[in-house]
This record gives structure tokens, sequence and C-alpha cells, in this order.
């Protein structure tokens, strides 16, 4: 698939779920903010309590770029823990490696940032870690592999360019994004991570099969 390709078809999942994506899909919401297709501007009728619900989910699976089994796993593991599930769920999957560099300004989309930790430029603690998925722990450091630290993208990164597409840096990461380097200080707090999300619905999604 092209880049080309793979952007309209971010787009278009942008569109359909109602959420932005990427930057790219960001400008075509505020300009075409409804579902793609010939019914698209059309008044749908009520969703059926799935629907919601299963949409819901989409979206936040979405939103971290992974797959049902894997969002599967940490929906089980957030049950288990005390708290709110919902909560849990999304606070396990902020801390994901992928998330938490693009948290930190070091690439401007998700899939940016998960392909920068799958081509090992990525280091936590100083040792490579190239799975997307990796939970990062409070109190380590993510930073970026000194041989990588030339390359553009990271150059670009490091001016804070995508300060403008990104939003503010959570409370829970220290960043010194001149050093291309982040600390996760403490488990996020749901309220700030910045994903749209009703939890909740996932919860009930899963909780009902």
């Amino acid at each position: 698939m092209s880049k080309t390709t793979r952007s309209r078809a971010k787009v278009r999942q942008s569109r359909a779920l109602g959420i932005a994506l990427t930057p790219k899909a960001a400008k075509y919401l505020e300009k075409r903010p409804y579902a793609p297709g010939q019914h698209g501007r059309t008044k749908r009728k009520s969703d059926s309590d799935y629907a919601v619900r299963l949409r819901e989910k989409q979206r936040l699976r979405a939103q971290y770029g992974i797959r049902e089994k894997q969002l599967r796993i940490v929906f089980a593991e957030a049950r288990r823990q005390a708290g709110l599930t919902g909560e849990n769920l999304v606070e396990l999957l902020e801390m994901r490696l992928d998330a938490l560099v693009l948290r930190a300004g070091f690439a401007r989309t998700q899939a940016q940032a998960r392909q920068l930790v799958v081509h090992r430029h990525i280091l936590v603690d100083g040792k490579i870690v190239d799975r997307p998925s990796f939970r990062v722990k409070p109190g380590q450091l993510v930073h970026v592999k000194p041989r990588s630290e030339a390359l553009e993208p990271f150059q670009v990164a490091a001016t804070g360019a995508h300060a403008e597409v990104l939003p503010p840096t959570p409370g829970y990461l220290e960043v010194e994004l001149d050093k291309l380097q982040a600390k996760l200080v403490r488990r996020p707090k749901r309220a700030e991570v910045p994903i749209i999300c009703e939890e909740q619905l996932v919860v009930e999604y899963y909780s009902g099969r």
C-alpha cells in the first residue's frame, strides 16, 4: 500500500469514526464533518446500543492503532485491577511505547510513532525496544538512539515542529525535546489522556459479549 493510499484510508476511517486520526484527516473533517459515502450527509436512524458500543470500541482501537486481540488482552488486565475498568483500560494503553513516543512529540502521527519503534530508533533506559506495545513503567526514560538523532525526522521533531498538530504535553511526561528524550514520571490519569473515547461504552461492549 502506497503512502498516498494509506493516507486516504486514514481520512476515510476518520470520517467514519468521527475523529481525526491524522493531521490531514483533521483538515478533511473541518470541511466534511460527516461520514463517507452517498449517505454520509443524511441523518441516520438511531443506532442500536450495540452499534454505539461497537463504534466506540473501534474509535479506541483506531486511536492507538492496535488489533482486536491486543485490545482484548489489555481489557482483561484492566478488569483485574482495582478502580474503574474503563479508566484502567485507557491508562494502560497510554503506557504503550508508541503512544508515549507520539505524546513526547518525537512523531507527528501514531503510525509514524509505531514505525520509529519498529525500525529500532527508540531506546528505553538505554536499550533498544522494537515492540510498539511495550509497557513503559513510571520512572523509565524513552529516548532516541544516538545514531538516529541526526536523521531528518528526529531533527524536525527536536525543533518542536509537531506541536501545532499534537495536544499539549500531558503531565505524566517530562519531555526534553531538544535532547529527544522523555520520562514517564507516573501512571497516566484518564482525564489527562488526550484521546476521544467514552470508555464505559467499551466496557459495556466487552461485558455484553
